[in-house]
């Protein structure tokens, strides 16, 4: 038999049928342990937070930018604020709010997940490069069952590109921890380079893909005993398998004490000194990481000195 390999953290960029179609694989695992590990949320909404950190992945390896990928979902319900982002360089994070006298009603009532606990709101994708560069975005309604189906609706919608999209989170299992994966494919517009198809060969090769990439099991997305090259060649070994070289990914926040100093000093001074806790200190936590920057009067008089 050959041997399997076990891949976490990573986005595999493909294409299938001579360039026609790309698509990208997601697998991560330690990652997700990281990042959930500064919180306590509950099962439903670290799950949600999974899921949105999959797509962030998913949808920021279809995209070249040399920045941060940020996927956004703001809305009314129990839980109305999901953000991950990913950088060019494979730094991953996230974070989520919840009502959770909301979220319990809203469990307790059932349904699908997008209406039943995020509500009505929007999904938005940011790319920023930089200062110097104009940032891109692009919104859409929540209008869908799953984070998926809104995924696909902007693409189809705003980007106008026919796209496919299967993904699946696991909560730890025993010694196992998070994991999470997708694959998703996406039907290039035709252009100098396009492969020479019919346009019937065309819509063949895009349906005969979307059904494989279909049929994928939760189990195959999720790993360990599937690797990320083993699975593709499972869907798509007929269909001109082209592998390029997988990006890694890792939980990183960019989180720092001068970021954090940078922020207060752009309010006046007796504005954050109204910030202070108890202890006469003013303390910042991230909201990502939670790591916790303590600033006591010294360090202001420093800060506003310099």
């Amino acid at each position: 038999m050959p041997v399997v390999s076990i891949d976490n953290d990573l986005i595999q960029p493909f294409l299938i049928d001579a360039g026609a179609i790309r698509g990208r694989a997601v697998r991560l695992g330690p990652a997700l342990d990281v990042i959930m590990a500064g919180h306590d949320y509950p099962p439903a909404v670290a799950a949600l937070l999974a899921e949105t950190l999959v797509l962030a992945a998913a949808l920021a390896g279809a995209l070249k930018f040399d920045g941060i990928f940020t996927l956004q979902i703001q809305a009314d319900g129990a839980i109305p604020l999901i953000v991950a982002d990913v950088t060019s360089a494979g730094d991953l994070r996230g974070y989520a709010r919840f009502d959770a006298g909301k979220l319990a009603t809203a469990l307790a009532a059932g349904g699908a997940v997008v209406p039943g606990l995020i509500g009505k709101g929007y999904l938005a994708f940011t790319v920023d490069q930089g200062p110097d560069t104009d940032r891109y975005q692009g919104i859409v309604e929540l209008e869908g069952k799953t984070l998926a189906e809104c995924a696909h609706r902007y693409f189809e919608q705003s980007e106008q590109l026919q796209t496919h999209l299967q993904a699946a989170v696991r909560a730890p299992m025993g010694s196992d921890g998070w994991r999470g994966g997708a694959v998703m494919i996406q039907r290039m517009p035709l252009g100098q380079n396009s492969p020479i198809f019919t346009a019937e060969e065309a819509d063949e090769a895009w349906n005969r893909a979307a059904i494989l990439t279909a049929s994928v099991r939760d189990d195959e997305l999720l790993g360990p005993k599937v690797g990320v090259g083993a699975l593709l060649h499972r869907l798509y070994h007929a269909e001109g398998l082209h592998p390029h070289d997988p990006k890694p990914l890792a939980a990183n926040c960019r989180c720092s004490a001068e970021r954090v100093a940078g922020t207060l000093k752009s309010f006046p001074r007796k504005e954050v000194e109204s910030m202070r806790d108890d202890s006469g200190d003013v303390v910042v936590v991230c909201e990502f990481c939670k790591s916790r920057y303590v600033f006591a009067n010294t360090d202001l008089d420093r800060l506003y000195q310099s």
